[in-house]
């Protein structure tokens, strides 16, 4: 007998005839001899109603009473659910986030859960029943027992939480998509279906906007070692496995908030190029990175950011041994990049610093968390090393410094985050070809235990378009800016995406300086514009400009390590819509480019379309 936990979104129970299909579904699961434990959400769009109802009596309601209002939409549904499986014969019980001892921090409408007392649920499994939970909610350990919600997304995060914590075999998201697709099939409808992701490609296709899960649910699948399938309501599909590398042993105790990095990796064998005053237009990324990937050359990190005028620099990290021909290829080409042909101009000059090292934080646990990268930069800089690169993604963080600082970096790194060892990179391919071991049983499809990164360099494409650029001009470049001006952020409680420190360096009254450029939510462009102009006289930096008209679009796939040409047909799709690229940030497994927000979904379907990840059907979405 296996223990399986199911989730179902709001529009699985959108109607009394969808919940009675759910009820249908459930007794099929329990007839073939499981234990079910069932996580439903609120019915259709009744959060929204309850939503526009407080708006309608109070203008600023506060955070603790709308948590005591959204609570009701999902009770509804697990009374409902309940009744219905009674109504088949099936004893089940329904039970608030309250009563199956959900526990979480005292933060209204954003709470993380602290632990689960699972007692009840498993005594009322014993007697045969189907535990029917209300998703998204919990409840305080204070001696006031205050409602909190878990904020959007709940009902996942609920669902793993639950399985993690009962330790089940299974935990199955049931949603309007038949699983987890190549990119959104409303934008892309010959988008294809995955029968399964790793959960580190997940996490970073779930933070850029892909609906289907939500990043902290998959989070704790990760660090639980949890096995997670999702699939349709309304089709018997085999649905899409999200597949977790074998975890280090954690404590059920603090099950959200527990440690967020699991490790320090070095990579003390790179060389940085930079090409400084190119272009602004669209193609000159393209024409850079097929010139490099047509000679076989592997790059590591990519940034590109924003300058005054009508130029950019573009810079990028390779190994050691590559240095001498990738410069070659950079001199080479830069010549072509110019807009005027005079070899004097300063245009696409190039620029090598053959003795750097990369230093990366990881872990799942950084999603949601803004101090993380704070204290990574603070921790450098009072180490007395200078960031001279910064690379961000949902489970890394990486700077590049100088290679000299490498091991006093680590050293600091893993005495901050309290962590045992530091991972050395020493051969890309070993990483490529890592396996991942999956915890299996035979009552399901699970892939083989002996499931590896796809020879598909990329597995999806996301559109975020509710992203606003900020850019912080002149700041200081000296070790500690970058670690007070996102610890500012990060007590404003504002969590930064992509992070972008300029390569071109100005002299302004003696003093060094640099453009910070980074990606926060559009709710938070206005706050920390605030913030970061109050603190200006104090630190030094200069204008804060925000633009909100931008969208940002990512190819996401583990097997992008040492395939060189992904970048480059990446930016040569955007290329041939003439779509400009504004900023680019890379990760191992990311490469993000931000475009003007009206070109966004056309820079979708091109990039899509250039990887041929499209199939020969249409995804059809329920209504």
């Amino acid at each position: 007998m296996a223990l399986i936990v199911q989730k179902y979104g709001g529009t699985s129970v959108g109607s009394v005839e969808r919940i009675q299909a759910v009820a249908d579904r459930v007794l099929q699961t329990v007839k073939a001899g499981n234990s079910l434990v069932v996580v439903v959400s609120a019915m259709g769009k009744s959060t929204d109603a309850l939503v526009k109802l407080a708006h309608e009596v109070s203008a600023n309601p506060s955070r603790r009473e709308m948590d005591m209002l959204l609570s009701t939409g999902e009770q509804v549904t697990i009374a409902l659910l309940s009744m219905a499986l009674q109504e088949l014969g099936q004893p089940a019980i329904s039970l608030t986030g309250a009563q199956v001892g959900i526990v979480t921090e005292a933060e209204h409408t954003r709470a993380r859960i602290l632990h689960i007392q699972t007692s009840r649920i498993e005594k009322q499994l014993q007697i045969g029943k189907v535990v029917v939970v209300a998703g998204f909610q919990g409840i305080t350990s204070t001696e006031e027992l205050e409602i909190t919600t878990l904020g959007r997304g709940g009902s996942d995060t609920s669902a793993v939480a639950l399985a993690a914590a009962l330790r089940a075999d299974c935990c199955e998201i049931y949603t309007d998509v038949p699983g987890i697709l190549t990119t959104d099939p409303r934008l892309v409808p010959e988008a294809q279906l995955m029968t399964e992701i790793t959960c580190n490609e997940m996490l970073e296709l779930a933070s850029l906007g892909a609906k289907v899960l939500h990043p902290r649910a998959v989070e704790i699948a990760r660090n639980y070692g949890v096995p997670l399938v999702v699939r349709s309501s309304w089709t018997s599909d085999p649905g899409t496995w999200v597949v977790s590398p074998k975890p280090q042993p954690r404590p059920l105790v603090n099950l959200e908030i527990a440690r967020p990095v699991d490790g320090v990796e070095l990579d003390a064998d790179q060389a940085r190029i930079a090409l400084l005053r190119v272009p602004d237009r669209p193609g000159i990324a393209a024409r850079l990175f097929s010139e490099i990937a047509r000679q076989g050359l592997d790059v590591d990190l990519i940034v590109q950011s924003i300058h005054e005028g009508n130029s950019n620099d573009i810079a990028f990290t390779v190994t050691t041994s590559l240095l001498k021909q990738t410069e070659a290829v950079a001199a080479a080409i830069a010549p072509v990049l110019r807009s005027h042909p005079d070899p004097k101009s300063e245009e696409a000059e190039v620029m090598v610093q053959p003795h750097i090292a990369k230093v990366s934080i990881d872990g799942a646990g950084m999603i949601g968390r803004p101090g993380v990268a704070a204290q990574m930069f603070s921790t450098l800089a009072e180490a007395g090393i200078n960031i001279q690169m910064i690379s961000t993604s949902e489970v890394k963080v990486s700077c590049v410094i100088d290679a000299t600082d490498g091991d006093r970096a680590v050293a600091a790194l893993r005495e901050a985050f309290e962590i045992a060892e530091e991972r050395v990179v020493v051969d890309r391919e070993e990483v490529k070809s890592q396996k991942l071991e999956v915890k299996n049983h035979s009552d399901f499809q699970i892939p083989n235990s002996e499931f590896r990164i796809p020879n598909s360099p990329v597995r999806g494409v996301a559109l975020d378009i509710n992203q606003a650029r900020l850019a912080i001009l002149q700041v200081p470049d000296r070790p500690g800016l970058a670690a007070r001006l996102f610890g500012l952020l990060a007590r404003e409680n504002i969590s930064v995406d992509t992070i972008i420190q300029s390569q071109r360096c100005r002299i302004v009254d003696g003093v060094p300086k640099r453009d910070i450029v980074c990606t926060v939510a559009q709710m938070d462009a206005a706050a920390a514009k605030q913030a970061l102009e109050q603190a200006a006289p104090d630190y030094g930096w200069g204008q804060v400009v925000v633009d909100t008209a931008i969208a940002k679009v990512s190819v996401v796939g583990a097997g992008m390590v040492s395939q060189p040409g992904v970048a480059a047909k990446m930016f040569a799709a955007l290329a041939q819509q003439q779509i400009n690229i504004q900023m680019i940030a890379t990760s191992e497994i990311k490469i993000s480019c931000v475009v003007a927000q009206e070109q966004g979904v056309a820079a979708l379907q091109a990039i899509h379309a250039a990887f041929g990840l499209s199939g020969s059907g249409t995804i059809q979405v329920s209504a």
